[in-house]
Parts: C-alpha cells; structure tokens; sequence
C-alpha cells in the first residue's frame, strides 16, 4: 500500500458557480482498477485559511453567521480564502478584519486540515492570531456578522450547542487549547 494509485485519467463532469465535480480513472499497483469522484473549488489554485483570534490565555472571538449547508446560522471562526500575492498571515489578517473587526500584530501556524479527504481536494491552513487590534475592513458578507467572546475551559459546552458543528473550528480549539496548555505560545493576559 506504500505506491499510490496511477491516475490514467481526470475528467471534469460537473460544474457550478464554485464548485467542479471531477471524475479519476485510477490503477492500483495490485492492478485493480477504479474511478473515483471528488468535489474540488474553482480556487483551486488558492489556499485557503481559518483563524483562531485569542484575546487571552482562555478567551477566543468567534463569529455567527449564515451557513446554507445547514440552513441556520452557525457559530464558527473566521475563515476564507487567501488571494493570489498573499501569504497566509495576510489573507488571515484580512479575513480577520473584515469579519470580526480586528487585526493581528502576531501570527502562528497551527495545522492544515481536509474536510473529508475522500472526496474533497481542499485543505485549510489554521492560524492563530494574537496581538488583537480593533480595525475594519470591508468584506464580501452579505449581512453584518455577530462577534461572539468565547472561552477555552467552556469547549465542552460549546460542542453541545445546536448552533456549532463545524468539525473543523472544534479541531482547531481543541489543538489551540492544549498548545497552550502545554507552554506552546504564551499571550499575555490583558
């Protein structure tokens, strides 16, 4: 299992707005062949970010907003796409400015995650973001988004609510809380 699959082909077979459907032709080095689909973005040549904006040791900034997958409104932390030229503590800063209203003096990479590697081609840089600075910029949103103060030693709590579930944004403070937890990036309390 240590030789990948040969892809003998890669098809695009659907297309929306900001997504493609795309179809694989794969051989596998027992000589079992397969074809396979996976969802990919248009940005395919973009990355992407989430950040985990800390005010503290214990206390985070999240936001709620309209998620269409679930029809509701959702907390999450904020997240987007990083544009060509820009490095991820950039499109960090920005998403971070134009969806919470503060920006960052100090950066740090946490992980990269897949949403579900079987059938999706994205991944998602996390960044932590400390040194908040009240700053605005415009954003894409179609409404205003709420800001909501969280806390670490309340992820239980959090977890339990109808109005979370993106596995993702619980990965990311879970991994934060522990790194945190074991000495990995100190911020100062305010």
């Amino acid at each position: 299992m240590s030789k990948k699959p040969e892809i003998k082909a890669c098809r695009e077979v659907a297309r929306s707005r900001l997504f493609r459907v795309e179809e694989l032709e794969l051989k596998f080095s027992n000589g079992v062949e397969r074809t396979y689909e996976r969802l990919g973005s248009f940005g395919s040549g973009h990355q992407a970010v989430m950040v985990v904006p800390l005010l503290d040791n214990n206390r985070f900034l999240m936001i709620r907003e309209y998620a269409s997958g679930t029809e509701d409104y959702q907390l999450t932390l904020p997240k987007g796409l990083v544009e060509p030229g820009e490095s991820l503590e950039e499109g960090g800063d920005r998403e971070l400015k134009e969806e919470v209203g503060f920006g960052a003096k100090e950066w740090h990479y946490l992980s990269e995650f897949t949403l579900s590697p079987n059938y999706m081609k994205n991944q998602i840089h996390v960044m932590v973001a400390r040194d908040l600075y009240e700053e605005r910029l415009e954003g894409d949103e179609p409404e205003p988004l709420e800001v909501v103060e969280w806390s670490f030693d309340r992820l239980l709590e959090l977890n339990e609510r109808e109005d979370f579930s993106e596995a993702r944004a619980l990965a990311a403070l879970f991994l934060v809380r522990e790194k945190l937890q074991s000495g990995w990036l100190e911020v100062a309390n305010d």
